[in-house]
C-alpha cells in the first residue's frame, strides 16, 4: 500500500507598496495549509534583495510601485546570482491589457486582480508553484490575443483630447482613475504633491472635465486604468 506523502510547503514572498495590504494578503495565506509567508516587501529594491536571500518558490508580486513595479523586481532578480529563480504571480488592482500582457512578457506566470477571493488566490498560488499559468478570467485572452498576433486593446481611434496628455499627464490620469489620491500618486511616481496637483490639473483642462468624478468617467469611457 502507498503512504500518501504530505503536500510541500510553498514558501510565498509578498510584494506590494500598501502595507495594509500586505498585512490583509499575509493573514488570509498564513492560515492556509502548506503556504508559508517567507518574507515581503513595498519597494522594487527591497524586494529584490528579500526575494534573493529568502528564495521563495512563488512570490506575490504588485504590478504599480515606484521605481519601475513589479516588471522591475522581476528583472532585478533575474539579474542575480540565485541557483533558482522564483514563480511570479501578479496581484494588482488593474485589469489593463497592457499592464497584463507586459508583466507576463517580463516572466510571470500568472495574472490575479486584487478582488479575487482568499481561497481562490491561496488555490492560484498553489498552482503556479506546480507549473499551472493561472489567470482571472477575462485577463487569459489578452495574453492568448497578444501571443497569437492579435491585439489585447481597443482598436486606437483619434482622440484629440487623450493626444493633447503629456507622458507624465498619462500617468497621472490612470493613477486618478484607479483611486489614488495626490499623496499616493507622488509616492508611487517620485513626485512632489505640488507637482501632483499640476498635472491634475493640466488633465483636467485639457480633457474638459469639471471635477475628478468626471474625469473617472471620462477615463472609463476610454478603457483607461
Amino acid at each position: 500500500m502507498t503512504v500518501p506523502t504530505e503536500t510541500a510547503e510553498c514558501r510565498v514572498f509578498l510584494v506590494d507598496d500598501h502595507a495594509v495590504f500586505r498585512s490583509g494578503v499575509r493573514a488570509e495565506l498564513s492560515s492556509e495549509a502548506g503556504l508559508t509567508i517567507v518574507g515581503e516587501a513595498g519597494n522594487v529594491a527591497d524586494a529584490v534583495n528579500g526575494i534573493v536571500r529568502s528564495t521563495p518558490d512563488v512570490v506575490l508580486l504588485d504590478v504599480h510601485m515606484p521605481d519601475g513595479g513589479g516588471v522591475a523586481v522581476v528583472r532585478g532578480v533575474a539579474d542575480s546570482r540565485i541557483d533558482t529563480q522564483p514563480v511570479y504571480l501578479a496581484l494588482s488592482v488593474s485589469d489593463a491589457a497592457e499592464d497584463v500582457i507586459a508583466t507576463i512578457r517580463a516572466g510571470a506566470r500568472g495574472y490575479v486582480t486584487k478582488t479575487i477571493a482568499g481561497a481562490d488566490l491561496a488555490d492560484a498560488v498553489r498552482r503556479v508553484a506546480d507549473g499551472d499559468a493561472v489567470f482571472s478570467p477575462r485577463l487569459a485572452g489578452f495574453v492568448l490575443d497578444s501571443f497569437t498576433g492579435r491585439s489585447a486593446a481597443p482598436e486606437p481611434h483619434l482622440d484629440p483630447e487623450l493626444d493633447s496628455l503629456t507622458p507624465r499627464e498619462m500617468e497621472v490620469l490612470r493613477l486618478l482613475a484607479r483611486g489614488y489620491t495626490y499623496r499616493e500618486i507622488a509616492e508611487d511616481l517620485f513626485i512632489s504633491i505640488k507637482t501632483v496637483e499640476t498635472h491634475a490639473s493640466n488633465v483636467l483642462r485639457k480633457t474638459q472635465q469639471s471635477n475628478r468624478n468626471a474625469l473617472t468617467r471620462w477615463a472609463a469611457n476610454r478603457h483607461i486604468s
